[in-house]
């Protein structure tokens, strides 16, 4: 059965309205501090930042390098920060923000699971998003391949 390829418009319009609003939210903190030349597409039903196959194609997988993603779950919201995975610094400097900040930090390998953009810090998510320019995190994912 074929896939149907949503909009980003499409994908926003279905969800129910207080998790449109927290995607809304986290989609604005995604792009007001996302480093350039990352595309905003929908892939696996969430909303992808990702390097363009034609800036690096050199993927284990053949399909985008992922930088970030934002997933509407059945019961939260799930924010994929790759680096934090990839690039440990960026995983102890998450941790801290969060300490920081008094917030709990529900989190697997690179993948924080919220309620609401409440429940994180948001300047702190920031700063990293902003923190690895494209080049970087395509040198940190093949890096970590080898």
């Amino acid at each position: 059965m074929p896939s149907k390829t949503l909009t980003v418009a499409q994908f926003l319009e279905q969800l129910p309205p207080a998790r449109r609003r927290e995607v809304k939210r986290i989609r604005s903190l995604i792009q007001r501090h996302l480093p350039a030349g990352y595309e905003e597409v929908i892939s696996k039903n969430m909303l992808v930042y990702q390097v363009p196959l034609t800036t690096f194609a050199g993927t284990y997988n053949k399909q985008p390098l992922w930088y970030v993603a934002l997933a509407s779950e059945k019961s939260y919201l799930s924010l994929h920060l790759m680096s934090v995975y990839g690039d440990r610094a960026q995983g102890h400097r998450l941790k801290a923000g969060f300490r920081a900040a008094g917030k709990k930090l529900d989190m697997g390998k690179a993948c924080i699971h919220f309620q609401s953009a409440d429940d994180l810090p948001l300047d702190v998510v920031g700063a990293v998003i902003a923190s690895m320019p494209m080049k970087r995190w395509v040198a940190v994912a093949t890096s970590a391949r080898r």
